[in-house]
């Protein structure tokens, strides 16, 4: 009680993101059992009757593995290319010597960050289409055949993850160079003393230093494994390529959002949930049984 006292203003003053986080993290949890009730539009959760596992019928449905493999397809492609892309980033601007030239480039590779997914659909279809596109009048220039990008299934994936890259690698960068500033500057002055180059200083000062921030981004990250992102892929969908683009997000906004099947889609909201806290606990068992660090 003592301690509570004595730290009563640093409560008071944290209570309210408590309040908010119980408020719109904890209370809607109740709404999970919509997974095992057969609820319908204007009538109340808690009087829908109960169905047990009646709602988990899609796992028998050949669309729903197609969706997973769609999801876990783009997922690994992304997290491929874009967990080390913003360290090697963070590494080539602490490089940088001269400040304003470091500066312009960080906010160069911030500023996509800053755009909506929407702008991004409209600025890839703007380059990409067939009709006046950019690229396409490239290819038709060098006597090549124009390519319908935005329709295809080969190039809907590196589409996404070439978009992803470009809007978010500048903005991930920020933990990393927070990181290596945190790096004490005479390590660095004692492995010139000893002859180290560039590329031994980055191997045995920059990356050991960053370790613990790489584990702790890793470790978050891994639950976007099964989440790809639906403001991302939802505006470049579309019948041509529906056979690549439908993911589990795309699959429950479709079931739930259009179709009123609310329960299935819970259920599949459920599972996804629960295979992301799964994977955050492996991840962290296995971090801290190599390295010794993690989230906890």
């Amino acid at each position: 009680m003592g301690r509570f006292y004595k730290y009563r203003w640093q409560y008071a003053m944290i209570l309210p993101a408590v309040a908010l986080l119980f408020l719109f993290n904890y209370v809607p949890m109740a709404g999970i059992q919509i997974a095992f009730r057969d609820f319908q539009i204007g009538s109340s959760i808690w009087n829908s009757a109960w169905v047990g596992f009646d709602n988990f019928a899609f796992f028998k449905e050949p669309q729903f593995w197609v969706v997973v493999t769609n999801t876990m397809y783009i997922s690994v492609l992304k997290f491929i290319f874009g967990f080390p892309a913003p360290i090697l980033l963070a590494l080539m601007i602490n490089e940088v010597l001269h400040s304003g030239f470091k500066r312009f480039v960080q906010s160069v590779s911030y500023l996509p960050h800053f755009f909506s997914w929407i702008v991004v659909a409209y600025i890839l279809q703007s380059f990409l289409t067939l009709d006046g596109g950019l690229v396409n009048d490239v290819i038709q220039k060098t006597g090549n055949e124009s390519i319908f990008f935005l329709g295809s299934t080969e190039w809907f994936r590196p589409m996404i993850v070439g978009s992803g890259l470009w809007k978010e690698v500048g903005w991930n960068t920020i933990l990393y160079l927070a990181a290596i500033t945190a790096i004490d500057p005479q390590l660095y002055e004692a492995a010139k003393v000893e002859g180290a180059g560039k590329m031994a200083q980055i191997r045995n000062i920059t990356l050991p230093g960053i370790m613990p921030t790489i584990t702790i981004v890793l470790i978050l990250s891994i639950p976007s494994l099964i989440t790809v992102g639906m403001d991302q892929i939802y505006p470049m969908m579309n019948s041509a390529n529906m056979s690549v683009s439908d993911v589990l997000d795309t699959y429950v906004l479709r079931s739930g959002l259009q179709q009123g099947y609310f329960g299935m889609a819970t259920a599949v909201g459920l599972i996804s949930s629960v295979l992301a806290l799964v994977l955050v606990l492996l991840t962290n068992a296995i971090s801290r049984k190599i390295n010794g660090e993690g989230l906890w």
